[in-house]
């Protein structure tokens, strides 16, 4: 059943038929590989903030895609940067988002990975101490943990003075974690970027000009231009659009 504000497909195959959750989450699903997934909101002229956060831009529908790339993937990675910003709670899912999981042999929530360099964390955010799966901090080995840290949550210590991400990404694939969602921030965005480590971009363009001021959803040093093809277009009744592009 459809619910809320509809959104339908434009490409490939229009259709005026309202997409319910069961076709969304058909539509973005699960890859049959290792997949890095990266999720962003963002005005019609590159803004990736409104008054310094992203909830300016987001609307009902892509409130709505966000909890099904939640609900599909196995771990959910940030920035340490975004998760103090933002104020990340625990990752946690409604019950019906749970049962599709059970139902398709996975664990309830999906693990909460933070990428930090400096171990700038508090182990009292929520995200850490009200975590129902115990999260995974990725780290590099002269890095000196907060007291408390490791109490709530795994350290994962990729290189030596920074953060060896393909190296971090490859842990997380041993521990089972093959399904990742990305939601930022710009420089992890840009980091991963530079490393060819992502495989797909899901960004919804909210119908706003933000003006001058905000930054863009990347950031980092430039790297050559990688193409990433175009899957389907989906368009939200209030104006949204909803975009994925995947390498397959």
């Amino acid at each position: 059943m459809s619910v809320g504000i509809p959104i339908r497909r434009l490409f490939p195959q229009p259709s005026t038929q309202p997409l319910d959750d069961a076709a969304l989450t058909a539509l973005y699903g699960r890859a049959d590989g290792p997949r890095l997934r990266v999720n962003f909101v963002t005005s019609l002229d590159g803004a990736v903030t409104v008054d310094g956060y992203s909830a300016g831009l987001s609307g009902e529908p892509d409130k709505r895609v966000f909890g099904l790339l939640r609900m599909l993937c196995d771990a959910l990675v940030v920035a340490a940067g975004t998760l103090r910003h933002e104020g990340y709670r625990a990752v946690r899912l409604d019950e019906r988002r749970r049962a599709w999981r059970r139902d398709h042999g996975l664990a309830e929530y999906p693990t909460l990975v933070v990428v930090s360099g400096s171990l700038d964390l508090d182990p009292t955010q929520a995200a850490f101490a009200d975590a129902p799966t115990r999260p995974i901090v990725l780290t590099h080995a002269d890095a000196a943990p907060p007291p408390g840290l490791t109490d709530v949550a795994d350290l994962v210590r990729c290189d030596i003075e920074r953060i060896d991400l393909a190296a971090g990404l490859a842990e997380l694939h041993r521990r089972g974690l093959t399904q990742l969602l990305c939601e930022g921030g710009p420089q992890l965005f840009g980091a991963l970027t530079a490393a060819d480590l992502v495989d797909e971009l899901c960004l919804t363009v909210a119908p706003l000009l933000a003006g001058p001021g905000p930054g863009r959803i990347t950031a980092g040093t430039p790297v050559p231009p990688r193409h990433l093809p175009l899957r389907h277009v989906l368009a939200a009744e209030d104006g949204v659009l909803l975009l994925r592009h995947a390498r397959r």
